[in-house]
């Protein structure tokens, strides 16, 4: 038989993330690898889409969402982000923020151009990049613990192929949440080369120590050019129901949304409910609770890796924290998260899944997005590293 897949498809592996949540799985462990978070759904949203539900929201809703859902957004961009918005020019609503990031990167990137994607970066942007036909370009960020963002590395990755800049903050995978310099260093140089910004807000609650969460596209010169990519998968812990968006300048409103509309069609309706009453109705103490709630689960992880003996880089924000495995066991970064996994039963993520070539392989990704009963134990565990 000569029939074959796509060249697409040759592209694409099985991410390191779910390869190592099946090897979890496999043992019985305890899954810090992939990025779900257990804690409990905000009871308003869990009613609200019951209700929606039963009240018979189930068909398709327009491409771009439903006005309730949309207005919502609007609202919670233009308070917390800082962006203007208005509901029928500016907001898309997507299958999570990955499905706002695909719809984006098939609108407006043309096969063959070239994405700036700071390493270490989320392995799902590149692949996303590649499915549209794009090239990611990887220069790295300073070293940690700061992983600061390097212009001058930056700058000499761009070429007239180069289209747009991904920006993930609060990171995942390093916990780095991008200063106001860092970002008016990368605004210069979008305007520079006439760039897009793609920026993945996802953990933008999630910021520790008295920072704060800076969206890109509020800086001078970054409204226009600028696609504001968020959801509510980790701040409303749904990450199921796949409620996402995109905020964007007019221009390229429907130029999204009708992607949107062929790729997905629609968010699911009863959902789009849920959550807009969730973005409506939460108090800001909800936000400030759960970001408490993670800080002390930092806390929690960062001792007990101190205590098996891994150096840890302390994150700014999101749940995530790199460790340094050089001293374990195995050549690579697989076989030091494998080694982990059957001396202790905890599922982490091999580091070289954010990186270019073998750049992380003494590096390993811990999740400490769980209810705290599940994340002592899990530290428990490490300790016997």
């Amino acid at each position: 038989m000569k029939l074959k897949g796509s060249d697409r498809s040759q592209i694409m592996t099985h991410s390191d993330i779910r390869a190592m949540t099946i090897e979890c799985m496999k043992v019985g462990g305890i899954n810090l690898a992939q990025g779900v978070c257990d804690l409990d759904i905000p009871p308003l949203v869990v009613q609200a889409a019951k209700d929606a539900i039963d009240g018979g929201f189930n068909t398709y809703t327009r491409y771009d969402g439903l006005p309730v859902l949309r207005a919502a957004i609007a609202q919670k961009v233009e308070s917390f982000n800082g962006l203007k918005a208005d509901v029928e020019n500016n907001i898309i609503c997507s299958e999570g923020a990955t499905g706002a990031m695909y719809a984006t990167c098939l609108a407006l990137l043309n096969p063959g151009d070239e994405v700036i994607v700071p390493a270490p970066y989320y392995q799902y942007h590149c692949f996303t990049l590649q499915m549209a036909g794009a090239k990611p370009v990887t220069p790295s960020l300073g070293p940690p613990p700061q992983w600061e963002f390097d212009a001058d590395a930056v700058q000499e990755s761009i070429t007239k192929k180069t289209r747009a800049i991904i920006i993930n903050t609060p990171s995942n995978p390093t916990g780095k949440v991008y200063t106001m310099d860092e970002l008016k260093a990368l605004r210069d140089l979008c305007v520079d080369h006439d760039l897009f910004v793609f920026t993945d807000e996802i953990y933008e609650y999630f910021v520790f120590d008295g920072r704060k969460h800076i969206s890109p596209a509020s800086l001078d010169g970054m409204e226009e050019r600028t696609m504001t990519i968020s959801g509510y998968s980790k701040s409303f812990s749904i990450t199921g129901w796949r409620v996402g968006y995109v905020h964007c300048h007019e221009r390229w409103k429907n130029t999204i949304g009708y992607v949107n509309d062929l790729v997905y069609v629609c968010t699911p309706t009863p959902f789009q409910i849920a959550a807009a009453k969730g973005i409506e109705e939460l108090p800001p103490a909800y936000y400030e609770g759960i970001c408490a709630d993670y800080q002390s689960k930092r806390e929690l992880i960062l001792e007990a890796l101190a205590d098996a003996g891994l150096e840890a880089y302390r994150p700014e924000g999101a749940y995530y924290v790199l460790a340094d495995v050089s001293h374990l066991p195995g050549k690579s970064a697989k076989d030091k998260a494998l080694h982990i996994l059957k001396k202790t039963g905890v599922g982490a993520v091999p580091a070289t899944a954010f990186f270019p070539g073998n750049e992380g392989d003494n590096l390993v990704r811990f999740c400490f997005a769980k209810r705290d009963p599940v994340l002592k134990e899990a530290c428990e565990r490490l300790r016997k590293l």
